[in-house]
């Protein structure tokens, strides 16, 4: 028999459980307050009475116009504006250019968002441009909010984020070998650029580009970034790139140049060498944002299947009543909301702890959900059959983008090892 234990000693010996079990057992009380709910409710009947209504007309118009809005677009952002959703995304430290909701207030959101893929940006709240705007909110100079932050969070303008090259393995971001050179009251910049997306549209008007201003410097120190016009002279559009054969328009991924690209050195965003700490004050929050628009599109997914399966027969039976059907529709559920937990636990942990605190519950989300949402996508697909391949309903176009966010942000592999990495140190401190 158990001997009894004391208040005190019980106390200890949970902490101890928890200290050693997982330095994330803090809280799992991920109810939703009031103001949350109703922002859920309210976002669902916009996207009910406006986004889905118009998801095959823009479908079709963007297959036809490459490079131009749908025109209906501008009408989409006003009525969410005049609705209140607008900068959704960006969080309440940063002063009075949004709402004000936390990451954990906002994860639903973005999960409502993702479940039509070009939905995000009614909302003004679709990536790079979301990363853009966090970066000069939290780190931009009053000239550079002025110029470049508050037209993006007015919706006036798009923008694009150069950080991965053709020439180097990016997923180790060191390699990277853009020169950010000074000269007198300019800086001048000579690269080349690849899947910079957002950079294909027809109102990005400036890039963060992330290039070394010093070689020599310490490793993580080598790095800086800097605001780039468009337009600048010597930065040329090389091609846009396709992904799993589409362009993904009017944003698109573009391959850029950038050949003597001088800007004044006041376009320098924080100090040179800064380039990894923002990157890392960047990727965080949109690491979030990312995986809940994941787990939208496989949650759609999961609904798809199961009216898809309720409407069809083969073998004289209603496809609905196949133990192996229905086999896959659990997996599919539980892998979901497995996911989901992951994700609104590393949502609440930058809220309170920062990123650095969260850092291995962001690594965690970035290698579950977009394996999970190809996963349950791809399982879609076949209960779907021919019509799952087709351009009838979205999901080819899910899985291509799951699939591409396997890569984006750092592919599975560099987060695996970093995960790895930070789990074996752990314990053996503990130990």
């Amino acid at each position: 028999m158990m001997p009894f234990l004391s208040t005190r000693a019980t106390e200890a010996a949970l902490s101890r459980w928890m200290e050693v079990t997982s330095p994330y057992l803090v809280r799992m009380d991920f109810t939703f307050s009031a103001s949350t709910s109703d922002n859920i409710r309210h976002l669902e009947a916009f996207m009910d009475e406006h986004v889905y209504p118009v998801e095959r007309p823009y479908r079709e118009w963007t297959e036809s116009h490459r490079w131009q809005v749908f025109p209906g677009m501008a009408e989409l952002k006003e009525r969410a504006r005049a609705a209140g959703l607008w900068n959704l995304f960006l969080p309440e430290d940063y002063g009075d250019f949004s709402p004000g909701l936390t990451n954990l207030e906002y994860a639903p959101l973005a999960e409502i968002m993702g479940r039509v893929l070009w939905a995000s940006e009614i909302f003004n709240c679709s990536a790079p441009d979301t990363g853009n705007m966090e970066v000069l909110a939290k780190y931009g100079t009053p000239e550079q909010q002025q110029q470049w932050l508050l037209p993006l969070l007015d919706g006036q303008i798009r923008s694009a984020f150069l950080m991965t090259e053709p020439a180097v393995a990016s997923s180790d971001a060191t390699n990277i070998a853009t020169r950010i050179e000074r000269d007198g009251d300019e800086y001048v910049i000579n690269g080349r650029k690849w899947w910079s997306t957002g950079a294909m549209h027809p109102d990005c008007a400036f890039y963060i580009v992330m290039g070394k201003t010093d070689p020599e410097a310490p490793r993580h120190r080598q790095q800086s970034m800097i605001l780039v016009p468009a337009d600048t002279p010597g930065v040329k559009v090389e091609r846009p790139l396709t992904a799993f054969g589409t362009y993904d328009s009017p944003a698109g991924h573009a391959e850029i140049t950038l050949a003597d690209v001088r800007v004044p050195a006041s376009h320098l965003i924080l100090g040179e060498g800064r380039g990894f700490e923002i990157a890392q004050g960047r990727l965080g929050p949109g690491r979030v944002h990312h995986c809940m628009r994941l787990i939208g599109v496989a949650q759609r997914a999961l609904e798809m299947s199961c009216r898809r399966v309720g409407e069809r027969e083969a073998f004289g039976r209603q496809l609905a009543k196949f133990s192996s059907v229905r086999q896959e529709i659990a997996r599919s559920r539980c892998e979901i909301e497995q996911a989901r937990l992951l994700t609104l636990s590393a949502a609440d942990h930058i809220d309170r702890e920062g990123i650095k605190g969260a850092k291995d519950l962001v690594g965690m989300i970035k290698i579950v959900c977009p394996q999970m949402a190809c996963t349950v996508v791809d399982r879609a697909i076949q209960l779907h059959g021919g019509m799952g391949v087709s351009g009838d309903v979205p999901l080819a176009d899910f899985y291509a983008y799951a699939r591409s966010i396997r890569l984006a942000d750092g592919p599975d592999e560099v987060h695996m090892f970093q995960l790895g990495r930070n789990t074996i140190a752990y314990y053996q401190a503990t130990s």
